[in-house]
């Protein structure tokens, strides 16, 4: 078996979306995470156990945070990323507009230069030129 499959959920904790959506990644075996915003400058690579290192080396973020739902995933298979969406879809949950995959590029990123990055992406792509 290859690694862990992990989520690293952002403000999805008390909701009954976030519930749902938990419960989906419990069935499917993937580690769950909640990020708590003070957990928002140490790299994604780090908050995903993809990369070894103290949490502790890394500030505290104090600043606004974000209030969207975000959901990152990291060693998602493609038959596990195709079966987690299909399970959502079938329990209509609301799609979570910000979601990304762990990459080689973007595990070096913090929670909120990721955030940023699918912010500007959500709004390209409902604002087509």
């Amino acid at each position: 078996m290859g690694e862990q499959a992990t989520a690293l959920l952002y403000n999805l904790e008390q909701t009954p979306q976030g519930k749902q959506i938990k419960c989906i990644l419990i069935q499917l075996g993937v580690h769950i995470k909640n990020i708590q915003p003070k957990q928002y400058l140490i790299p994604l690579g780090i908050l995903s156990g993809a990369e070894k290192t103290t949490k502790a080396l890394f500030e505290t973020y104090t600043g606004e945070g974000f209030s969207e739902e975000m959901l990152v995933m990291k060693g998602f298979s493609n038959a596990l990323l195709d079966e987690f969406l299909l399970r959502m879809r079938k329990a209509k949950i609301p799609r979570i507009q910000l979601k990304a995959v762990l990459t080689p590029s973007n595990q070096k990123w913090d929670s909120i230069t990721l955030y940023e990055e699918l912010k500007k992406e959500a709004l390209s792509m409902s604002n087509p030129r």
